[in-house]
């Protein structure tokens, strides 16, 4: 039996969120898989382009459209240890976004007193494709 440190076996793991927050299952799922492999310890990143971006809008409301809003539990992503959300800056553009439209999204620095640190990369997509290229697995919704 060939014994692996447990350096070896952490994956850098990057979901890429590309679809509206409803409408489909894809937002939600991919919510929940991020969370899944971040509770095994892996590392993961989150980037939200094209449509996706609205998955992090502030103050969503769904009555209207008879579904849950599931958009406040974006806020554990920092207690799940997920420091990387890459936001792609032109797919904000495009949709006449800015990031101050989208939640602010935290972790704390326990080598800093717990300080709070964002936990949002605003990148353009030239960056965003050198960052993908960097992943060991990246899986989009």
């Amino acid at each position: 039996i060939r014994l692996m440190s447990e350096d070896a076996i952490i994956k850098k793991f990057m979901y890429v969120n590309r679809k509206s927050p409803y409408g489909t299952i894809y937002a939600l799922e991919s919510l929940e898989v991020v969370l899944i492999t971040a509770a095994f310890d892996q590392e993961v990143s989150l980037t939200f382009t094209d449509d996706g971006v609205y998955q992090l809008m502030k103050d969503q409301k769904t009555d209207g459209i008879g579904m849950k809003n599931f958009s406040s539990t974006y806020a554990a992503l920092g207690d799940y240890e997920i420091k990387k959300i890459f936001i792609d800056k032109e797919s904000l553009e495009e949709r006449g976004l800015v990031l101050s439209d989208l939640q602010e999204l935290v972790w704390e620095d326990e080598d800093e007193d717990y300080a709070e640190k964002s936990s949002i990369n605003l990148v353009s997509r030239a960056d965003l494709s050198k960052i993908m290229n960097e992943q060991d697995i990246v899986m989009s919704f």
